[in-house]
């Protein structure tokens, strides 16, 4: 369908002017009712942040997130845009979108009272109607609301005229929804220029004789330990807010697998002609993300600051990287990451957790404490106590076993061979999550991990003895 050019031509086609609140809840509202989610690409939130998202949208209200650092805040903020209608009408030129039926611009109206039906109709599409801005302290009124611009005085226009103002990011936003990251950095004399916004619903530029009532969805994020850290969300200005919504980092294991996967960059070396494929095992997966959960709850690491679903992240795609730079040295083309490779993980975690010790220089100390606590949690909710005796009595008449960066892939075959009893094992784990896509020429891998993640957690679980030199190590009876 053709869309209309003018005025007149949007009158004919019946097309009602309704405000961005009521679009977004026409729009919500036909997508909670034909179940159909609202926001793709955020996970773990389907019964708890989600549903209060969804009223805010129904009831039409301002929303502020409060939430740590990684919790997909800006992510949501971003995916509203989708509730807004594909196109948009709006008088031609004007830099506030204005309404065909209700313009507020002298522009606007100028345009409206000389040609009548014939004004020119532009159309914006809904990503355009999207505005962001992240606060920091030397953010101005200007920026937000607008200015004069001495160009325009210059070009011989009265101070008086409204044509001579710059409109700042709010106006530009009209009919659209802005949000604001990390609200309480704003300066509270600049946080008082947005009252009007959220309960007038207008805008008042440097003492001219006007207001420009706008119609816009204000969202807003906000840390909660900035509150008493770097700045604070004023009183009058939380008040406005209709929601305030708590987020959270993911309740559970599976779940913080699912946002990894989902986000971690796979490391495909085959158009670069190396031809490395990597295979990551579920229980390497739950390894990583478990790490994570168990930083969460150490009163070691500072919780203020948060453990970010982006150190899960950041930590698969350095131990794809690790046991790819493995495989590039031996020459294999199969690698799947092993329990030897964790020790990599120290680079990309450091800069994401902050560790609070008495000691200096305990952060390393800490943090293996964390991925051996991570290893034995995975080990245990896949083997019985009793179920390994057997590979524990492999083990005996001083029988060792040598894991570690070094070896490839055929010496744990060959290692396999001569115990039985740890072949069993590893073979159960590997059959226990063998996905049927997986390529056959990868299962000496996948059984190498296998093997080190039971002798790590017999090592752990105090009845293996555990020599090791970097990614070296040997594995002993305990008698």
């Amino acid at each position: 369908m053709t869309q209309p050019t003018t005025l007149g031509e949007l009158r004919k086609i019946g097309w009602v002017s309704r405000p961005v609140k009521d679009e977004m809840r026409a729009n919500a509202a036909k997508a909670i009712a034909a179940s159909e989610p609202l926001f793709d690409g955020v996970l773990g939130y389907e019964n708890t942040v989600l549903p209060q998202l969804e009223n805010a949208m129904l009831a039409g209200h301002d929303v502020v997130f409060l939430g740590e650092r990684g919790q997909a805040k800006t992510r949501m903020i971003r995916s509203l845009v989708n509730l807004l209608d594909e196109w948009m009408p709006y008088i031609e030129g004007s830099e506030i979108f204005d309404d065909p039926y209700n313009p507020v611009s002298r522009h606007a109206l100028d345009l409206v009272a000389e040609h009548g039906d014939d004004t020119p109709i532009a159309w914006a599409h809904r990503s355009i109607r999207y505005g962001e801005k992240l606060a920091t302290p030397d953010t101005s009124i200007a920026d937000l609301i607008g200015e004069v611009d001495p160009i325009k005085v210059a070009e011989g226009r009265y101070l008086s005229d409204e044509l001579t103002l710059h409109y700042g990011l709010v106006p530009r936003t009209n009919r659209g929804i802005f949000a604001i990251n990390e609200l309480p950095d704003l300066a509270e004399r600049i946080q008082v220029g947005l009252l009007n916004v959220l309960e007038e619903r207008d805008v008042q530029i440097r003492g001219y004789k006007i207001r420009l009532p706008l119609d816009v969805l204000l969202v807003a994020t906000a840390n909660p330990e900035d509150y008493t850290n770097r700045g604070r969300i004023i009183t009058p200005l939380k008040d406005r807010f209709g929601a305030q919504i708590r987020t959270h980092y993911p309740l559970d294991v599976d779940t913080e697998m699912d946002i990894a996967s989902a986000e971690a960059r796979p490391l495909d070396l085959t158009e670069m002609g190396e031809g490395v494929v990597v295979t990551l095992p579920d229980f390497m997966a739950e390894i990583v993300a478990t790490f994570s959960h168990v930083a969460r709850a150490s009163s070691q690491v500072n919780q203020r600051s948060g453990v970010s679903v982006r150190m899960t992240v950041t930590n698969t795609e350095t131990l794809a990287a690790n046991a790819t730079r493995r495989a590039l040295q031996r020459g294999e083309r199969h690698v799947v990451p092993r329990v030897s490779d964790l020790e990599s993980l120290m680079s990309s975690t450091a800069g994401k957790i902050e560790i609070e010790s008495m000691e200096e220089g305990r952060d390393g100390k800490i943090v293996e404490t964390m991925l051996r606590a991570a290893v034995l949690e995975v080990f245990k909710n896949r083997f019985s106590p009793d179920e390994l005796s057997d590979v524990v009595a492999s083990f005996g008449e001083g029988k060792v076993v040598h894991t570690g960066d070094d070896l490839g892939s055929e010496s744990y075959m060959e290692l396999l061979a001569g115990n039985q009893a740890l072949a069993v094992a590893a073979e159960s784990l590997v059959a226990a999550e063998a996905d049927p896509q997986s390529d056959e020429g990868a299962a000496p891998a996948v059984l190498a991990s296998a093997v080190e993640l039971v002798l790590e957690g017999l090592h752990l679980s105090k009845r293996l003895n555990k020599e090791h030199v970097g990614a070296r190590a040997t594995y002993r009876s305990r008698g």
